[in-house]
């Protein structure tokens, strides 16, 4: 499928700012591009942080926490089965039992309970002997949940970060994205959420005076290996705020100041802790912890993170490897079968795709959906089987389509189709009934097509410009992995015209190549990931210079993200 290469455009005045101030040029100039506005959004000190007396009800939150802590009842954490929902657990549990809470938590399973809190989660955390019900990563939609807590006589707080609907739960809310909330950071993870409100809970027992009656003071920096992990995990957008909550992790992983659960992740993922960078968190560790919620229960997870000993750390990773290998080969098998329903190109006109299979697994949908996304470059949405003759729904959406928002819109549109649904802008889930699946294929077909143009639906590559060959260097590309890259801040992507020296076949069945391409003179071994086909003499690319580890050694990789003849 051919593509589009634009340059993004740089601020040049933000940049001169940034190198006055310090800043490496090739830095200066990609964080210009990038929407950074001055020299304090370079700064990764935890005291740049915003307050979280910016975050609405963050403070009305501590109080009833502590109110709790003090009377000593029963804390429930209830937690969302996917990496961000497992490290807010971890998080809420290490944070609260450091100031002296009873806190147990309970996630709710993906095929057995559905999402969230709901009515029979509330009934058997009552039954548990809960006195208030603290939710992380979810909660913002649990309206019958929070109603049938309240009338079995607990308390609820909700902490979440998805977007909300018109009606919310009648409880405290701690969401920047909730009406009236003046945070001006939407992007925070689940984890960041439950991170901020311990920040309020102990100065809220600070000003209660309980850290002069024998409580030691908690380090709260302590858990920022688990908000890093669950806010690069999760996707959120990497603004400046999460970006500090990211650093701040990395960096006390690099150090090995991290749970054991977590450097027993890197070890079964055969990473280097001690060289942790964001692809780590959203492609190797994240991963793993996702398996436990896709195929299984996230208590596997929640249990590895929780971990105290490396010894059971080590165990539950293996556990979590084991799932992430089956869920490997359920993904391979589902998107064999999905693609065997599609030619090599759509037809013309087409904006979406949907897809149902009743052999489909609930826990893979959404990847599913992610790798038929990246395919065609089309907003897409792939279902599975659920219970009562519903089926459940993951979709994935390209850039220029609110995904959440488009199926709104179907919703006002065909107001008995969809049951329920949720998400972001990127991302979202939803359930209808099973015999409703042609309407909806034509409904969100329909929807989107309103929505988008041919523009819209051609890929666009955002590049760097082009980096003189004498830049392109190991050293170079180790300076650049050593910052925070990720969503929203997307990694640097450069642009230029090679001639390709020679090329050989890699990988089994020859699905990759390694070519030798040259430049100005300088020669550069690059990796064409997924390309059969033979590569011309001369080509355009969009790449990224990558320091490739291999049996000890270290060398410079030109990774090609796309190419075209030039």
């Amino acid at each position: 499928m051919s593509a589009k290469i634009q340059v993004r455009p740089v601020n040049p005045q933000t940049c001169q700012t940034l190198i006055a101030a310090g800043a490496d040029p090739l830095i200066a100039r990609l964080c210009a591009a990038r929407d950074v506005a001055g020299p304090d959004e370079l700064l990764d000190k935890l005291s740049a942080l915003l307050p979280y007396t910016l975050l609405k009800n963050c403070e009305t939150a501590a109080v009833r926490l502590a109110d709790a802590i003090e009377k000593q009842e029963n804390i429930l954490i209830v937690a969302d089965y996917d990496a961000d929902g497992a490290t807010a657990c971890a998080v809420g549990i290490k944070g609260l039992q450091a100031m002296g809470a009873r806190v147990d938590f309970m996630v709710p399973n993906r095929f057995e309970n559905g999402y969230g809190l709901t009515p029979e989660i509330a009934e058997a955390a009552a039954a548990a002997g809960a006195h208030l019900l603290l939710t992380v990563d979810n909660g913002i939609a649990s309206m019958a949940g929070v109603a049938r807590a309240a009338a079995l006589g607990l308390d609820v707080i909700v902490t979440d970060h998805h977007l909300p609907a018109e009606e919310t739960p009648d409880c405290i809310i701690v969401n920047p994205n909730q009406q009236g909330c003046g945070f001006p950071s939407k992007n925070l993870a689940g984890v960041g959420v439950i991170f901020y409100v311990l920040t309020a809970l102990r100065a809220e027992m600070r000003r209660r005076g309980r850290f002069s009656d024998g409580l030691t003071e908690p380090n709260l920096a302590d858990l920022l290996d688990l908000v890093a992990l669950g806010t690069v995990a999760d996707v959120v957008p990497l603004d400046h705020n999460n970006r500090i909550l990211v650093s701040q992790g990395l960096k006390r992983m690099r150090a090995g100041k991290m749970r054991p659960g977590i450097r027993a992740l890197f070890d079964a993922a055969r990473r280097d802790w001690r060289k942790a960078q964001p692809f780590d968190m959203g492609f190797a560790l994240g991963p793993r912890i996702n398996a436990a919620g896709r195929l299984d229960d996230m208590s596997v997870g929640i249990a590895c993170l929780l971990a105290d000993n490396d010894a059971a750390a080590q165990t539950l990773a293996a556990q979590l490897n084991d799932l992430n290998i089956e869920r490997r080969e359920i993904e391979q098998s589902m998107l064999n079968d999905a693609l065997t329903g599609f030619p090599e190109t759509l037809p013309f006109g087409q904006t979406t795709l949907t897809i149902y299979r009743d052999d489909f697994h609930q826990g893979v949908v959404g990847i599913v959906a992610g790798r038929l996304k990246d395919r065609f470059h089309r907003p897409t949405i792939v279902f599975a089987p659920a219970d009562n003759g519903e089926v459940r729904g993951s979709g994935r959406s390209i850039p220029k389509l609110h995904l959440r928002d488009a199926l709104d819109l179907v919703a006002k549109r065909h107001p008995d189709l969809i049951l329920k649904f949720g998400g972001h802008a990127m991302a979202a889930g939803l359930t209808i009934h099973g015999n409703d699946v042609a309407r909806f294929q034509t409904a969100f077909e329909e929807t989107v097509r309103g929505l988008l143009d041919e523009d819209d639906l051609t890929q666009t590559y955002l590049t760097d410009g082009s980096l003189p060959a004498g830049d392109i260097t190991l050293e170079r590309a180790q300076h650049l992995s050593a910052h925070v890259w990720g969503q929203g801040f997307a990694p640097p992507s450069f642009t230029d015209e090679f001639s390709v020296v020679r090329q050989q076949s890699m990988g089994a069945e020859g699905k990759h190549k390694k070519a030798l391409l040259k430049k100005d003179g300088y020669e550069f071994e690059a990796m064409f990931w997924r390309c059969g086909e033979n590569i011309p003499e001369r080509i355009r690319t969009v790449y990224r210079p990558v320091a490739n580890e291999w049996r000890d050694n270290i060398e410079l990789q030109l990774y090609i993200d796309y190419w075209e003849a030039a």
